[in-house]
């Protein structure tokens, strides 16, 4: 992908690092002849060029002065660092901001909002020839250790041109948070990087020093946007033939006891979701750990990196151990323990669905409230349709991958999949000690909200079994670097699991 045109584009400066106290970049939505999306959520949902702009191109602009003025700019970070700010996190970021910045005295951020919103703006219609609304958003935010943006757009109704004011101490790499410009596909799918712009934005790595930055967008007329990309569906496949003496093999014996599951199934159908802990069998667990470790396997990075980033195995590459785990949770003898855990008909033997419907046409699985349900509720006529659609899915299937999980990896809620129920399942293991700061645990949250339905935690050996209808989403948080300590005791730059999706 060739660079994008920038207007504008200042020679690149002499100054070292403590000179550059106040510097300002300004995301341009209107170029559309060029692809390139902002370090930030989905793909930007039109084409985007990028402007980054150190003073020089406006001398006369009251912008230049303020920036340049060593002493102002101290004033205004002290100013910022006085306001109150809020902690915000979810999927996608980690950090705190503060909106406090309406009308004011007459102080530095009085003065510095009202030249962005008049000079600089009137200047900056005239450089995109935008006619750029006077309403403009604008926040503050403060990013410490181990806070985060990651990949998205800011794809909002009216929204022209992103700027961002950095107001940062002296920065080096090693601190971390840059911001990453991405070219798009034909679909508007991320596919490389293309420009990396030195001020901090995400992932900050220092434990001494603050990001602040004030940042917002100015508003002008809307672009026509591409229709939503879909996804392909992950090929799923049956069961694969494997008798009962693999459980025997791999699984801890209490589990494989009927007076016992049967206490599993009935915990499981009130919350529709359980963890089981010490799932393998030692001496397998073990094997497998160990193996994982092997230089032989080949780790694939899975994106875009607006969607999802982390390794998944070539499962042709795995040692002989790792593929018979694999086997095991593919395994009829597995679907068929996973119904006698769940009450799921994942097998013919486990019963007829006709029968374990109520007289409202819900079937059991479907039938499920209570507290702490991870189910959002539906209206009858989704039930009934639910069924029907379930019935002619033929028989049950699964997905599956193993995964690899290192400081920065994390996946994000998008919409470019299809919804539907499936049970969850996340086998994790290398993951003793795990703390929840740490980031990397699965979060679950109903479609469209912001609450938190359940949380699942890597926790090794243990086997967490969640059952999810169409209105619920997942998303695993941001692994950040105060997890590297923790993996570096126990000799690895990793944690897995084995996460696999059946559908009935």
């Amino acid at each position: 992908m060739p660079a994008k045109k920038r207007q504008n584009d200042p020679a690149t400066g002499k100054r070292n690092k403590k000179e550059k106290r106040g510097e300002l970049a300004v995301i341009n939505s209107d170029l559309r002849d060029e692809a390139v999306q902002k370090g930030m959520r989905d793909a930007w949902q039109r084409k985007e060029s990028n402007i980054h702009l150190d003073c020089e191109p406006f001398p006369h602009c009251q912008i230049t002065r303020f920036l340049q003025s060593e002493s102002f700019v101290e004033s205004l970070q002290a100013e910022l660092l006085q306001l109150n700010f809020n902690s915000k996190s979810n999927d996608l970021y980690k950090f705190q901001q503060s909106d406090d910045l309406g009308e004011r005295k007459e102080d530095h951020i009085s003065q510095i909002r009202s030249v962005i919103f008049g000079e600089f703006r009137v200047w900056l219609s005239e450089v995109l020839q935008v006619d750029l609304e006077a309403t403009v958003d604008i926040s503050c935010a403060k990013y410490e250790h181990t806070d985060v943006l990651l990949c998205h757009d800011d794809e909002l109704e009216g929204r022209r041109v992103a700027f961002i004011l950095y107001l940062v101490p002296p920065w080096e790499v090693k601190d971390g948070g840059t911001l990453d410009l991405f070219s798009t596909d034909g679909v508007n799918q991320i596919t490389t990087l293309v420009r990396r712009i030195g001020s901090p934005f995400i992932k900050v790595l220092s434990e001494e020093k603050c990001r602040l930055s004030l940042s917002g967008w100015f508003h002008g007329p809307s672009l026509p946007r591409p229709s939503r990309y879909i996804e392909p569906p992950v090929p799923r496949h049956t069961h694969i033939p494997r008798d009962e003496s693999l459980l025997f093999e791999w699984v801890n014996e209490m589990y494989l006891d009927p007076r016992y599951q049967a206490r599993v199934q009935q915990e499981f159908e009130e919350s529709s979701e359980i963890c089981l802990a010490t799932f393998l069998q030692e001496e397998k667990l073990r094997q497998v750990r160990s193996a994982l470790q092997s230089s032989e396997i080949k780790w694939e990075r899975k994106g875009p990196p607006n969607k999802r980033y982390y390794g998944c195995a070539d499962m042709q590459s795995v040692p002989s151990c790792v593929q018979e785990c694999w086997e095991l949770l593919s395994s009829e003898s597995f679907f068929i323990l996973l119904s006698n855990l769940t009450g799921l008909r994942l097998h013919y033997l486990c019963g007829d669905e006709d029968e374990s419907e109520n007289e409202d046409g819900k079937s059991e699985t479907e039938n499920r409230g209570g507290e702490g349900n991870t189910q959002a509720s539906a209206s009858n006529t989704d039930a009934d349709t639910s069924t029907t659609e379930k019935k002619d899915k033929g028989p049950p299937t699964c997905v599956g991958e193993l995964r690899r999980w290192m400081h920065g990896d994390y996946t994000l809620l998008h919409d470019s999949v299809k919804r539907e129920y499936a049970l969850d399942l996340q086998l994790h293991m290398g993951c003793a000690g795990w703390k929840s700061e740490f980031g990397g645990f699965t979060s679950y949250i109903a479609h469209d909200e912001d609450e938190e339905l359940l949380t699942v935690y890597p926790e090794d050996n243990s086997l967490a079994l969640v059952y999810r209808d169409k209105d619920t989403l997942k998303f695993i948080k941001h692994i950040n670097n105060s997890s590297s300590s923790q993996l570096s005791s126990q000799n690895t730059a990793a944690f897995y699991d084995f996460s696999f999706n059946y559908y009935e």
